[in-house]
């Protein structure tokens, strides 16, 4: 048996901007997803703090250092410039899961800054 296990989480991400006539994704800051272990084209479950949204999609890369949230496409329709979300990555394991494993989370401040760091990037 496998489990979908939280491995990566980027919590408190602010949306720095929306892009409704782009062809789906979010865009995320290459220091940003080097930190937490995301991947480019990577799925990702994504919860909207300010208004109970959820939805997948998949991440592209954003220049490095430009703290950019970026939603694209139908998406855009569902957030609004300034708010917080929580962007998730997930990994199928063998139950049960490694002794001792456990996600890294990256906490973000209101300029998608890392404040605070629980857990290693999951290296499988």
């Amino acid at each position: 048996m496998y489990l979908a296990m939280l491995r990566a989480k980027l919590h408190q991400a602010r949306v720095t901007a929306a892009d409704l006539n782009y062809v789906g994704s979010i865009s995320i800051d290459t220091d940003l997803l080097d930190a937490s272990g995301m991947l480019p084209y990577e799925k990702v479950l994504i919860a909207d703090i300010e208004n109970g949204s959820r939805f997948e999609t998949y991440i592209i890369p954003a220049e490095a250092g430009s703290r950019q949230i970026q939603l694209n496409g139908a998406v855009a329709r569902l957030v609004s410039v300034g708010d917080r979300l929580i962007i998730m990555a997930f990994a199928y394991m063998a139950f049960p899961p490694p002794q001792g494993f456990a996600p890294c989370v990256l906490v973000l401040d209101e300029d998608n800054r890392i404040v605070q760091r629980i857990g290693e990037k999951y290296s499988g």
